[in-house]
């Protein structure tokens, strides 16, 4: 189950594909609630095998799990729980899905990364990069106080816009390029800054082909996807409910068919 203030359907989407794909005795719905306490302990009281939590409710359930593994203590934010006999185990696999990505890309931990965003993702895109060995790096928000704040917590500097301001690694953990928004034909970076990058990575899943993808792609620059992050993360939630891990085709599949 996932547990969000506005719940999407890519999740059951997803779960349910996959559960249905290899014969796996799981249901996955999505649901809201105004008591995040209570859903909770519904959770533990009814044996339910686990849950995704999405906005607003990520740091709240902290408080109510009897574990916290180091992917969601390292952010103070959790994305999933599972229930191990009436034991909550809370983790972020969004987390765990960035340095995975970061990991099989083959970035390398010595070059600066510039991070444009500093909410909720941007917190977790963030504190992967610098767990995995990401020293040197600026966070840019217009957003001072959450921006200056995220750059501290990482170690980063932060500065209020991009200006002329260029890094091996570009990542854009904002909704500029997103479906459906006021940017969705915006890209996150202009094109200077793209060309002087060594990879583009755009955190925003629908489209995967973002604008800024798109751009990244025309200037030959090696690119990783939301629709990846989100794929990846997805898979990891998959494992720690089913013990199961699909392969790399069962996750494209099911992947494809939520986003379709």
């Amino acid at each position: 189950m996932s547990l969000a203030a506005r719940p999407s359907n890519h999740g059951t989407r997803f779960h349910n594909y996959l559960y249905d794909k290899l014969g796996l005795d799981f249901l996955y719905k999505a649901f809201t609630t105004t008591d995040i306490a209570a859903a909770i302990g519904g959770v533990r009281a009814l044996g339910i095998r686990g849950c995704s939590v999405s906005m607003p409710f990520k740091q709240d359930v902290m408080a109510l799990v009897d574990e916290i593994e180091p992917s969601a203590r390292a952010i103070d934010a959790v994305n999933t729980i599972v229930n191990e006999d009436g034991r909550l185990v809370a983790s972020n696999t969004d987390y765990i899905a960035v340095q995975a990505l970061i990991e099989d890309h083959g970035l390398a931990r010595d070059r600066p990364v510039l991070i444009r965003g500093s909410g909720g993702m941007a917190n977790a895109v963030g504190a992967a990069f610098r767990d995995s060995g990401f020293r040197r790096g600026t966070i840019v928000a217009r957003n001072r106080d959450t921006g200056a704040a995220l750059a501290s917590r990482l170690g980063y500097d932060y500065a209020p816009e991009v200006g002329d301001r260029t890094a091996p690694v570009l990542v854009n953990v904002t909704p500029i390029g997103m479906a459906g928004g006021p940017d969705a034909h915006r890209s996150a970076f202009e094109p200077p800054t793209i060309d002087a990058a060594a990879v583009v990575f755009d955190v925003v899943a629908m489209p995967a082909e973002t604008p800024l993808i798109e751009a990244a792609r025309a200037a030959g620059k090696p690119v990783i996807t939301g629709a990846e992050v989100i794929a990846l993360q997805a898979a990891e939630q998959f494992e720690r409910y089913t013990g199961v891990r699909p392969t790399a085709e069962q996750v494209a599949e099911a992947s494809a068919f939520a986003r379709a």
